[in-house]
């Protein structure tokens, strides 16, 4: 096996420098751990971007890829497969809506959401030809594809890569009377994630989303939530919108879609608003394989059998709350919903690279985004003890 020094070397000689990860190598996971491969154990506080929400080779997970695999991995979806229609049923139950179109990665998924949206925007809508506009939120992160960061405002993900794509207009997010002046006859969608993680778990006011849907409602708008990073219980329900009892018009899925184990996602919809796709005017070889299908079965029947959903509330209050009575005078904010939560710092902290560092050489697993801010996410299956262990080790890092 080779070292953990010898793995990092390899990348860096071989590997592009689009990444500046944490300076350890995992080599083997279980539930909420990881190892590297001297051995060294550590709790996994990030879930792969919330992608291990079921936690780490969940064993019904495994087994389900396992079974399919020995059977049928991919058709292409010029045949169909027998499990892709079950499949898309139990995702349609699970979302409330009527109709799914599978892709692999979040990425593929918002990308069909615009597409959906301005091919709606012309067919149903009536805007004139290319002249369809789709309102974002600042400081979003839904991708990183040339059209996605066209409507980007974080100059790391956006800087070199012009010219950008039109039709996307940019507001303040947790700011219901912005959308509604920006709003024109053209607008055809409001894109919006229910709370932004990659800018830092920011939560907008309650209130927020419920005003959302009725000034889309209003102006005949589509809204879609990117859900790709709050929803399957994440965030203490299933879906964040579900904290307001808001039903977007689409949602984007990934992530916790694939349990950690292969690439699955979704944009899903209502009926009418997806019959504007037709057959050759969207698609993936690889979306809808029963490879992933079977996976996205299972990793659904996961969350909702061990109730991960009321399982990520309880704990995620209990981890918050340990953390706001950590006594450190350089945190500028604690916030979270579930868990999914933030430690912002303030400037004078210097940053919050050398605390995730510390973290690691502790035992635990963050990342810092956006400079100041630590996000702990743990994967939804981890225990009260294990909380409290890691409330001791941040005691100790923080005071």
């Amino acid at each position: 096996m080779l070292s953990s020094k010898q793995c990092m070397e390899l990348e860096a000689q071989y590997g592009a420098r689009n990444y500046k990860p944490i300076p350890v190598v995992i080599s083997k996971a279980e539930g909420a751990w990881v190892w590297d491969p001297e051995g060294n154990k550590y709790l996994d506080c990030l879930s792969a971007y919330s992608a291990v929400n079921q936690g780490h080779l969940h064993p019904r997970i495994v087994k389900a890829l396992e079974d399919q695999m020995k059977t049928l991995t991919l058709t292409s979806r010029a045949f169909y497969n027998d499990r892709l229609g079950k499949y898309l049923k139990k995702l349609c139950e699970v979302t409330g809506m009527e109709v799914a179109l599978p892709m692999n990665t979040g990425a593929e998924a918002v990308e069909t959401g615009l597409k959906i949206a301005r091919r709606w925007g012309y067919r149903v809508k009536g805007v004139q030809k290319d002249h369809a506009e789709i309102i974002t939120a600042r400081n979003n992160f839904h991708g990183r594809t040339s059209t996605i960061v066209s409507f980007s405002n974080d100059p790391v993900a956006r800087d070199d890569y012009g010219p950008f794509m039109p039709g996307f207009m940019t507001i303040p997010f947790n700011d219901a009377d912005a959308l509604e002046k920006a709003i024109t006859p053209n607008t055809v969608a409001f894109l919006v994630e229910p709370i932004q993680g990659e800018a830092g778990v920011i939560i907008p006011d309650e209130g927020y989303l419920t005003k959302v849907r009725e000034i889309c409602t209003k102006h005949n708008v589509l809204f879609i939530a990117d859900e790709i990073q709050t929803g399957f219980c994440r965030t203490g329900k299933m879906f964040a919108c579900d904290h307001e009892n808001v039903k977007p018009d689409m949602v984007l899925l990934g992530k916790a879609l694939g349990g950690g184990v292969f690439p699955v996602s979704a944009a899903v919809t209502r009926k009418d608003v997806m019959d504007v796709i037709t057959p050759g005017s969207h698609g993936s070889t690889f979306g809808g394989n029963p490879l992933a299908c079977a996976v996205g079965e299972a990793s659904m029947d996961v969350l909702i059998d061990e109730n991960l959903a009321q399982r990520s509330a309880e704990l995620g209050a209990y981890f918050l709350e340990g953390i706001k009575k950590i006594d450190f005078p350089l945190f500028k904010e604690v916030r979270g919903k579930g868990l999914f939560i933030a430690v912002e710092l303030k400037e004078e902290a210097g940053g919050a690279r050398k605390y995730t560092e510390l973290m690691k050489e502790m035992g635990i697993l963050a990342k810092e985004t956006h400079v100041h801010t630590i996000r702990f996410a743990p994967p939804l299956i981890v225990d009260k003890e294990t909380i409290d262990w890691a409330l001791e080790i941040l005691k100790k890092i923080f005071t």
